[in-house]
């Protein structure tokens, strides 16, 4: 590991004060770290923010906002959260070990880099890692990797479950930084790869994130659904947040994110229309799910993602019907 140097920050603004070129700030560092021993991340210096005052969930009008800091069991755990939001303590308890849960904070998860398997070995070329270097995963080893969103650049996947329910519940993330604050919408903090797959978030140097704001919890029930290789510790092949709301047999509102499909979560825009005023049956299901994987573009060894996430969009509708 090559020599860096380390301090703690005692607020937001003496963390931006300390943010130089080649720095990194480290929350629970359970990504981060392991990046710095694999050779991937190569900080100069690491601003420590875990103790900034970042570390509570409370209420916000008639919805929630929740520290940066706060640990992901803490979250998982919290009464509030889950009564109102039980579809994102389900995504937070999806990911990881307890271990690490215990350990990794909420900006942490939203900001982990990817695993894809060439970004994490420094003997192959990575695009994310150095730019226009190549992307060996498109002709090699991509069979966990994205169906929806990708370029020539790049075709990882974002690894966060939490990130993914934030997307389905509308979350808005509260970032400060040199130019000032500013309030960042989920889906919108994770960016598609295009033709800078370095960048995984919207986020400008130095900028930190402080809270994650929840509006009121959406009518209806939800669910989150996680398909793996195995039952712990693993991420996820495809992932689904849903929020249903029936009424008489029809759909009034319906929220589809998806996970382990794409550079960032992604938001099942058009299937979500597609229900809107249909009736709540397992065919209607099955056709706004085609209508949103028709934009999918699998390569030839993830293919079988598209049937995965159709079959795992019905069945998690089809148990959300009253």
């Amino acid at each position: 590991m090559r020599p860096f140097s380390y301090s703690r920050a005692t607020d937001a603004r003496d963390a931006l004060e300390r943010f130089q070129p080649g720095t990194m700030y480290l929350g629970g560092g359970t990504n981060l770290v392991d990046l710095m021993r694999l050779g991937v991340a190569r900080p100069d210096s690491l601003v420590d923010v875990t103790r900034l005052p970042y570390d509570t969930v409370e209420a916000a009008g008639d919805g929630l906002r929740i520290g940066a800091a706060v640990r992901n069991s803490d979250l998982a755990m919290h009464p509030v959260v889950r009564e109102r939001y039980p579809m994102l303590a389900r995504a937070v308890l999806s990911g990881a070990s307890g271990q690490v849960r215990n350990m990794a904070t909420v900006a942490g998860n939203l900001l982990q880099r990817t695993r894809c398997p060439y970004f994490q070995d420094i003997s192959h070329p990575c695009n994310k890692r150095r730019p226009a270097s190549g992307c060996p995963a498109i002709d090699g080893d991509h069979s966990g990797l994205a169906v929806f969103g990708h370029s020539e650049h790049c075709v990882a996947t974002h690894p966060s479950d939490m990130a993914v329910a934030l997307a389905a519940l509308d979350a808005r993330v509260h970032v400060t930084g040199p130019a000032g604050d500013r309030v960042v919408p989920m889906p919108g903090l994770h960016r598609l790869p295009d033709g800078e797959p370095e960048r995984d978030t919207v986020l400008a140097a130095g900028e930190l994130i402080t809270a994650v704001e929840l509006p009121p919890p959406p009518a209806g029930a939800s669910h989150y659904r996680k398909v793996r290789e195995r039952a712990s510790f693993a991420f996820a092949l495809v992932s689904v947040a849903a929020v249903l709301d029936v009424a008489d047999g029809v759909v009034r509102d319906c929220r589809l994110a998806l996970g382990g499909v794409a550079h960032a979560p992604w938001r099942a825009e058009l299937a979500e229309a597609e229900l809107r005023g249909a009736p709540a049956t397992q065919e209607d299901f099955s056709r706004a799910a085609e209508a949103e994987l028709s934009r999918a573009r699998p390569l030839p060894r993830n293919a079988y993602k598209v049937p995965l996430a159709r079959n795992l969009i019905v069945r998690t509708l089809q148990e959300l019907v009253p």
